[in-house]
């Protein structure tokens, strides 16, 4: 019996980590109980991460070495903005390097690192925050539901 590998808009069982190259873990599920579940294609992980999915055999481990363009990307300095205090939510103090919550006006929501606080504005980072970061990629697919 030939073992499938996977296909885009699988579902999977997989223990991955995401670190900075030659750095620690930034997120790891491999000591985990139990792998995680992700259906490729539904957002659960960044679309960058699933292309490296595809084709995999369940039960191999594998280390991807990517740099900032295969992963999240270069930071782009149109995603730096200054946001007048009164388009932000009354209720929220914010600190300089917190990562907030913001609602566009479309209801989806997208997260800013706070940058710099003013007076009268908020200096927020839209980039991915692993923007400009080579980074490993490790993964394990435990098995194709």
């Amino acid at each position: 019996m030939t073992v499938r590998s996977v296909a885009p808009g699988d579902t999977l069982q997989l223990r991955y980590a995401l670190r900075p190259r030659g750095g620690d873990d930034l997120i790891s599920n491999f000591d985990d109980a139990e792998p995680d579940t992700v259906t490729l294609g539904d957002g659960t992980l960044a679309p960058m991460l699933e292309q490296w999915l595809v084709d995999l055999v369940p039960g191999e481990r594998h280390v991807f070495l990517l740099d900032p363009w295969q992963a999240f990307g270069e930071s782009q300095p149109e995603l730096i903005q200054t946001l007048p205090k009164t388009d932000l939510p009354v209720d929220t103090a914010f600190e300089v390097d917190q990562l907030v919550e913001f609602a566009m006006p479309n209801g989806q929501t997208l997260a800013g690192h706070i940058l710099e606080i003013g007076d009268t504005a908020v200096k927020v980072d839209f980039n991915h925050p692993l923007a400009d970061l080579a980074v490993e990629f490790e993964v394990e697919i435990v098995r194709i539901l």
